[in-house]
């Protein structure tokens, strides 16, 4: 259920509270938003869930940070990522998720390191995923061997400079590289070792059934599955299992790779550096006279696209959190205040 923003809002009896922990549902944001000019924005109205029974409770909106490998148009320094992430905590967000092929060389999970060996690291729930080796552009190696991924995980590590990863997630592998009894008894020794805390599946985006239906046997805790109102397939091949299973739900692409912000008429095409170029034509076309039709029909009058759709992927309790990417500061501002159309 999606709920209008009111224009004035009591603030929450915990909002005067110290900073949050990983574990607290009810960790409070820093009141009084600004946008880069200056704008006060609506006082943060973060919410946080319980993700399947791990025991973490991440803010519904998270962070993706994809685009810090530098595939989506954007080549980022260390100040702009700085830049992010301080306002991601300054509106209560407190889950990052990251990938070890996210740039050559774990570039996405150096620039968290670099961020979080600077900042207090237990403010945040920190996810990354195993199982390719970054190439060059939107090209990958698989590796999901037992010894690939003991060595991926170290590197991650490293990279992120943290000494146990809160979530780590096998990363879009078919289902022949799941079923690998091997994999799953080296995970579950590193979560021995306190290498990894939690185990979770990130579904590749055409789907399998049958690692939602196997992710809790094999030890996984959560699906981080592709959920948007383009594509609502997650429904009906995760939900189910994970209802079944009491897996944690994270949606990634909650905008629809930012079609879904509303930003973007029919006829737009993208730079060949940007991911999406790679959509094909008539796809892109498809989706794009969609989003025209949603803006008439479903989106509240007054009320933000890119907010509405990140607040519908939230509608099931069963889903934990959202992730959506960002390229500077203000679209995480932006990103955060769908929490407030969210119905407690």
């Amino acid at each position: 259920m999606i709920v209008p923003v009111k224009k004035k809002k009591k603030p929450p009896d915990w909002a005067a509270k110290s900073w949050f922990n990983r574990s607290n549902p009810t960790v409070p944001c820093k009141p009084n938003l600004r946008d880069s000019g200056g704008v006060i924005l609506q006082t943060c109205p973060m919410r946080y869930r319980p993700l399947g029974q791990t025991g973490l409770h991440p803010s519904i909106i998270g962070l993706g940070t994809w685009q810090f490998g530098g595939e989506w148009g954007v080549n980022f320094s260390q100040a702009e990522v700085d830049a992010i992430l301080d306002a991601a905590a300054d509106c209560g967000i407190n889950l990052i998720d990251t990938a070890e092929c996210y740039g050559p060389g774990h570039l996405s999970e150096r620039l968290i390191g670099n961020y979080l060996a600077r900042h207090d690291r237990s403010r945040w729930i920190v996810a990354t995923k195993f199982g390719h080796q970054f190439n060059h552009f939107l090209n990958r190696t698989d590796d999901f061997s037992v010894d690939g991924v003991r060595a991926q995980l170290e590197a991650s590590l490293q990279a992120l400079r943290v000494e146990t990863i809160d979530l780590y997630q096998f990363h879009s592998g078919s289902d022949g590289l799941f079923q690998n009894e091997k994999l799953w008894t080296l995970l579950a020794e590193q979560k021995r070792a306190g290498k990894i805390r939690h185990l979770g599946v990130s579904i590749l985006q055409k789907g399998s059934e049958r690692q939602a239906r196997e992710a809790a046997p094999s030890g996984a805790e959560t699906l981080q599955v592709f959920y948007n109102r383009l594509d609502r397939r997650a429904e009906q091949i995760y939900f189910p299992s994970a209802r079944e299973n009491h897996l944690g739900i994270i949606g990634r692409v909650p905008l629809a790779s930012g079609l879904l912000t509303g930003k973007y008429p029919p006829g737009t095409t993208f730079a060949a550096n940007d991911v999406r170029s790679q959509m094909g034509a008539e796809r892109l076309e498809h989706d794009l006279a969609e989003v025209e039709r949603l803006k008439k029909t479903e989106v509240p009058a007054g009320v933000p696209m890119a907010n509405w759709a990140m607040a519908w992927c939230l509608k099931d309790p069963l889903v934990a959190s959202v992730i959506g990417g960002c390229k500077n500061p203000d679209q995480v501002r932006a990103n955060a205040q769908a929490a407030a159309l969210v119905a407690e």
